[in-house]
């Protein structure tokens, strides 16, 4: 199975959008370890383990979901990242 990478830009500070990140992976009972630079998450969704790593570009979140259940594409992690994100 292939990484997903995903991008989300920001328009908040970096502190504040990895607030908001951290907030939705830790709303779900996750776990969000890192800085302002770079860090990794892991969440259960369903009964399934989504993990990655991330890294802030200027203000771009970039991800890559190293593991995940295989029923759910890479698009749609993206899609409910960047409602909680952007």
């Amino acid at each position: 199975m292939s990484d997903c990478n995903i991008s989300i830009p920001f328009t908040d500070s970096v502190s504040g959008a990895l607030a908001k990140a951290k907030a939705a992976i830790e709303t779900q009972n996750g776990t969000f370890n890192g800085d302002e630079n770079s860090g990794n998450f892991e969440v259960s969704v369903f009964g399934n383990t989504i993990k990655g790593n991330y890294s802030v570009t200027g203000h771009t979140l970039n991800l890559v979901i190293t593991n995940k259940p295989f029923f759910v594409p890479c698009s749609t992690i993206e899609s409910l990242l960047l409602k909680e994100i952007s």
